[in-house]
């Protein structure tokens, strides 16, 4: 089981009988002793749930203003609070290393002056975007005079199950209070001393702006037997979300009773089509591989069409940037003297997160659009083309989130699409697909208005 859920309750820095009951802006929970039976932890991740319920209720009242306000407020603080976080999150990183954590890992789990500006920027980019609550959908007036209107609406208490991911924290909570909701983290102990300072420093800056500090809790004290109870409290949570690898996921989506919206791993391909530009290509791949390889939308495997000349110019690229290049038979005859590895199924297969790239060479488009049926997790797929009638066919063929037609696949990404952040990208068909942002965080309620009509 996944590093996120098998944290046993009571062995991270805060426990139980540190936090106090409350609405402070100290994260909280009841005081359950580090040997607390099931029941007790149980009892304790409600009161969590119920008070973030009751803070959800007063989220969706909340109006635009005062939002983006909390949102800005957010910013802030992390900002003012820029050496907490990094000397919180060095120890985390410095365990993670003692650990054997894979260096994949390591960078998601890295925290950077950088990063955080960069997560300052995305709750500014998240405040200048308009209020998803309240947008009509449609609507209409009957003939007999029935007004409607199909509104967009907050999901209530959203809860977010994730690994490694500090980043993650501000992101799904940013998302959350914008979109009028309450949110739950469980952030994992890979990232305990960055996250118990992340969730104190939003819940502070919360409460500063007069909203409540209980729209932002952590189940984290409770570890593995808390993120159990999370997963099972149908009725008290609205929505699930996973973020990690495959393992975390299909725990999450296996045991829970709470629906989930299920945030896929990434096995992304590019296909170079025979008419595709060689310095465009070798950009392309370069950025899809090299850019940042540990997360989900880089490029995991390229399809290089057999009429292609571009193949040799774009592997001593990869080669030159560090890139092991796993290969089919056709592929390590078409380069004599540059150093390959011999690639099987299990290539075709795997999300490397990391400097590796599975590579075949194809006779069609039909052949590319066939591997990746087989072996595409349905994340993101791109084709390099300068045949617009390829693009089409390309585009309407293959059933992915995302598809991209001449530019790389790190594209794919809330903040690159104009979604301010992302809550994650869901690889499944219901309610969500691909990145998730204000919208994908709230539902529909039909709004009917009339005049003392009744129904013959």
């Amino acid at each position: 089981m996944t590093e996120a859920l098998i944290h046993t309750a009571g062995n991270s820095g805060t426990t139980a009988a540190q936090a106090q009951p409350g609405t402070s802006a100290e994260p909280v929970s009841a005081e359950v002793p580090p040997s607390a039976s099931a029941a007790e932890v149980e009892a304790a991740v409600h009161a969590i749930t119920d008070r973030c319920r009751h803070a959800a209720r007063r989220m969706a009242t909340a109006n635009r203003a005062w939002k983006d306000r909390a949102l800005r407020a957010v910013g802030a603080a992390l900002q003012e609070n820029v050496p907490a976080i990094l000397a919180a999150n060095a120890m985390d990183v410095q365990r993670g290393k003692a650990n054997g954590t894979s260096a994949a890992l390591l960078d998601r789990l890295t925290l950077t002056e950088t990063r955080v500006a960069g997560l300052v920027a995305a709750l500014e980019n998240l405040a200048n975007l308009p209020d998803p609550v309240g947008n009509v959908v449609r609507g209409q007036t009957l003939p007999n005079g029935l007004r409607l209107r199909q509104v967009n609406v907050p999901m209530g208490v959203v809860a977010a199950i994730y690994e490694a991911r500090p980043n993650v924290t501000v992101d799904i909570a940013g998302l959350a209070l914008k979109s009028g909701n309450a949110v739950i983290l469980r952030g994992g102990s890979a990232a305990e001393a960055t996250n118990q300072v992340l969730v104190r420093i939003l819940r502070e800056a919360l409460e500063s702006v007069g909203l409540p500090a209980d729209a932002v809790q952590t189940v984290d004290m409770y570890g593995r037997a808390g993120a159990a109870v999370l997963m099972k409290a149908r009725g008290r949570v609205d929505v699930l979300i996973p973020r990690g690898g495959r393992d975390l996921i299909q725990t999450v989506v296996t045991n829970s009773a709470v629906p989930v919206i299920e945030t896929g791993e990434g096995n992304v391909h590019i296909f170079i089509d025979e008419s595709a530009d060689e310095n465009m290509a070798v950009e392309i791949l370069l950025n899809a591989k090299t850019q940042r390889p540990s997360v989900c939308n880089t490029v995991e495997t390229l399809l290089v069409h057999s009429g292609s000349t571009v193949l040799p110019a774009v592997a001593a690229a990869l080669r030159n940037a560090g890139v092991r290049l796993h290969v089919d038979g056709r592929i390590q005859a078409a380069l004599p003297g540059v150093e390959t590895d011999a690639a099987t199924d299990t290539d075709w297969a795997t999300e490397y997160m990391d400097l590796d790239l599975a590579v075949a060479m194809v006779d069609s488009l039909d052949e590319a659009v066939q591997h990746i049926r087989t072996w595409s997790t349905g994340h993101t797929e791109a084709i390099l083309t300068n045949s617009l009638a390829n693009a089409e066919r390309f585009i309407a063929e293959v059933d992915s989130a995302a598809v991209i037609v001449n530019a790389s696949t790190r594209f794919t990404d809330g903040g690159e699409l104009g979604l301010g952040a992302e809550v994650g990208i869901s690889t499944q068909k219901l309610h969500a697909r691909g990145p998730m942002g204000l919208t994908e965080l709230t539902t529909t309620k039909w709004i009917v208005q009339g005049e003392g009509q009744v129904r013959g």
